[in-house]
């Protein structure tokens, strides 16, 4: 590749590591565009400032309380100054080539290093530009979430939670795969424009009738990211060649070529951030509500949007420059806010937001030094800085939701009050959808790279088929296989764990059962534990179990409100699946499409052993369930009627969630990790033969065996002889269905 060329991230030459090894990471230089134009403060009362509490606005505090803590917030700024610089000087020390803290010293004093080790360029060419780089991205992510949060009046918004990471790395992604060779700060505009219409689309999807400071602006906001992060896994598959490392990057890398891209990021993070601080007044001000600050002459939708589009410059910056490093931006504002619990200056965001933004550096500078110190810089070349910081932001996440209003019960939506109530019309449907699935079968065998015809199935039955066919069939049957016993387990599941909550949204993807499961998985893989694959399946059953039941566990300690629950499972599953993506890395980190197939759901490689466990689960679950059909009716009604007729609604819940689980957790053997199957399926079976479960049960399994079945088929031929797995191409569909559900179930 030529190394002169100026192009989008992951398609430029790639930086080595401090002895000139091997890539140590694929960094994003561009050039940003100029900030957003923002306009004046407007004259407000002094004193008219609000505290900024966790999930909205606080009392307005007076001019003497707001001067006598200036000091206190200067103070602490100064302190997060200074323990970023002491911070950075340790990472200073964190390296690849054995240069430590005393060579620097001696290199800086003019004195030769003992290590004979180029210490110069090694500070200067590997070091500095990663410690710049992770300076800049913290600072701009940490203000970024904390103009969010405020704007939002919503303690959960970040540019993760609200979409704006994932449509910036879409767009860079974009021009990476299409080989589009643009000046440097082309890239950072590329990205901006991206981040941008993701938050529009968000914003507008969760509506104005819920507000933005209960769960529903999350919950649209996460879905929408899904989506835009399974168009932007299909491009990576697509487009090998292009984008070759950025899946490393993709999970947010501080390796940088050079210095370069770090110094030109700089001064727009700071003029940025002044156009930000001119609005702090304002800001403080719609803390005391939107009707109070435009009272008092606070222009309410010029300062909303400016500050949405200086939070998405900052965000598209930082992406453009390290690839998205998740969370930070929801974690340093939080921070920010519990300091602003003791020192009441910091509650104004003239100090507030340069905290966050300090914090934001704090939190990244920590989590890519203790990586390496704790892994080794050898051993941390290959995770990303991305991996610890989502850990800690699905923390965050779940803590917040425990605190977070909900915004109101949830119903089903009125496209699913639609019944066909006769027996004829649900044995219609239910003939229908089985002969939907018979062709989608008979298509997904016969269709692929090589298509075949209906002659050469019966010669590969009669054992006559010649070499090439049976070798085709003897890879697809398992496959379609897989495909229709995972989909008709995660329909059923799906079910069951709407019914058993009594939430629309609730999935077993959604829920993080499935990402409990693939994270069993890995470690039974990654570990080398002998047993073979029944070590395999019951360490992937108990991790999907127990992550199922934490999350219960938190949900009923915070309320078991829907959304709530929902959320909770959200913020577990981005836990677990950064453990999954640490474990899979670390153990073969050259290998890294085939593991994000994986993660990604796929039927590839699967034979008839792994479908196995499956069909045995479902064999066993159906009558099982449908033997509890009145009681999950009764249940999905209220709590008290199920009582009131005599049945134990605890344990029945538990029953019917822990088969759910089960299921979910053997669909993982099966096809990877593969979400929303367990939410389109149930839906469509209640759209068309109605909320009763001894007919709905039978039609989601069916619908759910269909949905899987069909996206793997297409996603083996539409772009043959490349491979789209059939968790992204489900994520394309299933992530907006739930936006549309969100939009329809309000109470």
């Amino acid at each position: 590749m030529n190394a002169s060329r100026t192009s989008a991230p992951g398609t430029g030459p790639l930086p080595r590591d401090e002895r000139g090894g091997g890539p140590a990471g694929v960094p994003g230089p561009a050039e940003t565009p100029g900030p957003a134009g923002g306009h004046a403060p407007a004259g407000v009362p002094a004193g008219a400032g609000a505290a900024v509490a966790p999930a909205g606005g606080g009392p307005a505090r007076t001019a003497g309380a707001e001067r006598g803590g200036g000091l206190s917030g200067v103070a602490v700024l100064a302190l997060l100054l200074v323990a970023t610089a002491l911070v950075g000087m340790w990472h200073l020390t964190q390296g690849t080539s054995g240069v430590g803290f005393g060579d620097l010293v001696r290199h800086l004093a003019g004195e030769r290093a003992d290590t004979g080790a180029p210490v110069g360029e090694i500070l200067t060419g590997s070091r500095l530009p990663r410690l710049l780089a992770g300076v800049a991205v913290g600072i701009a992510l940490g203000a970024a979430g904390a103009l969010l949060q405020s704007v939002t009046h919503n303690a959960l918004a970040s540019p993760d939670t609200l979409a704006v990471t994932a449509g910036a790395y879409l767009t860079l992604t974009l021009v990476a795969a299409f080989g589009l060779t643009v000046p440097l700060w082309a890239s950072g505009a590329v990205a901006f424009a991206g981040g941008l219409m993701a938050a529009a689309l968000v914003l507008l999807l969760a509506g104005r009738a819920a507000g933005t400071a209960g769960t529903r602006l999350i919950l649209a906001g996460s879905a929408t990211a899904m989506a835009l992060d399974a168009a932007t896994g299909m491009l990576l598959i697509l487009f090998k060649q292009n984008t070759t490392g950025l899946f490393a990057w993709g999970s947010g890398s501080l390796a940088q070529l050079n210095i370069d891209a770090s110094v030109r990021a700089f001064p727009l993070v700071a003029v940025v951030l002044c156009v930000a601080l001119a609005l702090s007044r304002r800001l403080d001000v719609m803390n005391l509500g939107d009707d109070t600050a435009s009272t008092l002459g606070v222009p309410i939708r010029t300062t909303r949007v400016t500050a949405v589009l200086c939070a998405v410059l900052l965000t598209s910056t930082a992406v453009t420059l390290a690839g998205p490093i998740a969370f930070v931006g929801l974690g340093a504002p939080v921070l920010a806010r519990l300091i602003a619990g003791r020192v009441r200056a910091l509650r104004r965001h003239l100090f507030l937001v340069p905290a966050a933004g300090l914090l934001g550096a704090l939190l990244i500078l920590l989590a890519d030094a203790t990586l390496r110190a704790v892994q080794g810089a050898d051993g941390a070349a290959s995770i990303p800085t991305g991996v610890p910081t989502a850990l800690l932001g699905s923390v965050v996440i779940v803590v917040l939701a425990l605190r977070l209003r909900d915004t109101g019960g949830l119903r089903r939506p009125p496209h699913t009050r639609v019944a066909a109530r006769s027996r004829r019309a649900f044995l219609l449907v239910v003939l229908g959808a089985v002969a939907l699935l018979a062709g989608a079968v008979l298509v997904a065998v016969l269709a692929g790279s090589l298509w075949l015809r209906t002659g050469d199935l019966a010669l590969w039955v009669q054992g006559a088929a010649p070499d090439l066919i049976g070798a085709a069939l003897d890879d697809r049957i398992p496959r379609v296989a897989a495909a229709v016993l995972a989909g008709a387990a995660l329909g059923l599941a799906g079910c069951v764990v709407q019914s058993a909550v009594r939430n629309p949204l609730a999935e077993p993807g959604v829920l993080g059962i499935t990402a409990g499961a693939g994270l069993g998985a890995a470690g039974v893989v990654t570990s080398g534990l002998s047993g073979g694959r029944l070590v395999l399946v019951a360490v992937a059953v108990a991790a999907g179990l127990a992550t199922f039941a934490v999350i219960a566990l938190l949900a009923w300690r915070g309320g078991f409100l829907p959304d709530r629950f929902v959320l909770i499972g959200i913020g577990c599953g981005y836990g677990l699946s950064s453990v999954t993506t640490f474990l899979l890395l670390r153990a073969d980190p050259y290998n890294t499409p085939r593991i994000f197939t994986w993660l990604s759901g796929t039927t590839y490689g699967r034979t008839l052993p792994d479908v196995l466990p499956v069909a045995v689960a479902v064999a066993l679950a159906l009558p099982l369930l449908l033997a509890m059909r009145s009681r999950l009716d009764l249940l999905a009604v209220d709590e008290d009627t199920p009582r009131i007729v005599g049945v134990k609604v605890e344990r029945t819940r538990f029953a019917a969630l822990a088969i759910a689980a089960v299921l979910a957790a053997l669909s993982v053997i099966a096809v990877g990790v593969v979400g929303f199957v367990g939410l389109v399926a149930p839906h469509l079976a209640r759209s068309l033969v109605g909320a009763r479960h001894g007919r709905a049960i039978p039609v989601s399994m069916l619908l759910g065996a269909l949905l899987v079945c069909v996206a793997d088929a297409l996603g083996r031929t539409v772009v043959a002889p490349s491979q789209v797995p059939a968790g992204l191409m489900i994520a394309l569909v299933g992530a907006p269905y739930f936006v549309w559900v969100l939009r329809r179930s309000r109470a």
